[in-house]
């Protein structure tokens, strides 16, 4: 690893500074310069983390006597911070909890939204640790243009699309800030202890916040912080104060857990560890990530199986020739084609990713057949998840977002 500092307004980038030659990573924007999207190998030199090698991927293996998820064998979780010590713990018989989250911004999430849930089901089912969900709807009240009564509406609804990947009710507490933090005087607490630690220079250097930027947004990033600590859920921990944390997440949010990891140690507190993902492309290309505010960027949970097509047939970048000539005479760009790109987050057979990804690149595969078994893979996937979020009842939400002691002993 990487030694961080503790003079972290010196050594992290102000990550909201745009650079021809240098991606845009921050928790608001991501841009590239490059239609083959961010280079994550720089990212990770940026921002001092370490890569998940074949080592670790073996090692998580053989601990969790487990196969690896897919997404860690394609470098779809590519990035790590203390990943080793987890699985020290692991083999130790240690606990340890994971941590994750969601900003409430739209009502309906989309494909992207999904990638690091479904990742941190496969670790909670392959560790069998607790799991919190944070749903950040303070955060986009402060943001978006979004009332009080509007994000907390959208966090209950997002709720849903969360619950309907097969969360186990006894061991995931998912809790919306605008309800918990109010009920939750350990949690505020660990809030206030992460504030007076945290200067305005060291936010505005991690965060690009300026003299016109609201108190609201500068003083955020203690929220988000907070659920690193297990003392934070005393219901949970048993008001244990020294439970180690696992956060996986997309890179966009790593700032806030580099400040979170100053902090820690001057709290008497350990430091969160990290799994970091790529970014799920827009339909458009790789050179920006999706927005909840465009329709056409991304395929929605929402969207019936005519938008899915529609979507993929008409938006989805594509890698291929621009005549049927050209493309079996040159082949086509699989890494620039954003179908390919799909379907090497959602087609789990490697065999068969693996001949896709041969015979378009020798252009005997042409674009339309290569689109074609993207939507019906991605109509079966959205056309199940539908089905399961519309059996959830407002009680079994309810249930998930009350504050409560879940199936484990501390």
């Amino acid at each position: 690893m990487t030694e961080e500092t503790n003079d972290i307004e010196k050594k992290v980038e102000n990550m909201t500074t745009k650079n021809l030659e240098e991606d845009v990573v921050n928790p608001w924007e991501v841009a590239s310069s490059s239609d083959k999207g961010v280079d994550y190998d720089k990212l990770i030199k940026r921002f001092g983390s370490s890569k998940v090698d074949e080592e670790l991927i073996k090692r998580i293996e053989t601990v969790t006597g487990k196969p690896a998820h897919h997404f860690l064998k394609r470098g779809v979780f590519f990035s790590q911070r203390d990943m080793h010590q987890i699985l020290n713990l692991a083999e130790q018989k240690k606990p340890f909890f994971l941590y994750t989250g969601r900003g409430p911004s739209s009502e309906a999430m989309h494909l992207g939204h999904l990638i690091p849930f479904i990742f941190t089901k496969w670790l909670q089912e392959a560790f069998d640790v607790p799991l919190v969900i944070q749903l950040t709807d303070d955060e986009k009240f402060l943001w978006k243009d979004l009332t009080l009564e509007e994000a907390s509406r959208l966090s209950f609804e997002n709720a849903k699309d969360i619950i309907a990947l097969g969360f186990d009710v006894e061991k995931t507490f998912i809790f919306s800030d605008l309800e918990y933090i109010a009920q939750s005087p350990a949690f505020y607490k660990n809030m206030l202890r992460t504030q007076k630690l945290v200067t305005y220079n060291q936010v505005k250097g991690i965060f690009g916040f300026d003299d016109s930027t609201c108190i609201g947004k500068i003083s955020f990033p203690s929220i988000q912080a907070a659920p690193s600590f297990s003392s934070s859920f005393p219901q949970i921990f048993n008001n244990k104060t020294n439970i180690p944390c696992l956060i996986p997440c997309a890179i966009d949010q790593d700032p806030y857990f580099r400040m979170t990891r100053d902090v820690a140690p001057r709290l008497g507190y350990i430091k969160p560890a990290l799994m970091h993902s790529t970014f799920f492309p827009a339909l458009q290309g790789a050179q920006t990530k999706m927005s909840a505010s465009d329709a056409n960027s991304s395929i929605f949970l929402t969207d019936t199986d005519k938008q899915i097509k529609t979507k993929v047939n008409k938006y989805a970048f594509s890698g291929g020739g621009t005549t049927t000539e050209e493309h079996k005479e040159k082949g086509g760009n699989c890494d620039v084609d954003v179908s390919y790109q799909y379907l090497t987050f959602f087609l789990e057979d490697d065999n068969r990713l693996e001949e896709i990804r041969k015979t378009y690149t020798s252009g005997e595969l042409l674009t339309g057949y290569l689109k074609k078994e993207l939507i019906e893979i991605l109509q079966k996937i959205i056309g199940e998840h539908r089905q399961r979020r519309s059996q959830l009842t407002d009680d079994i939400v309810k249930q998930f977002m009350t504050p409560r002691k879940l199936k484990f002993d501390y």
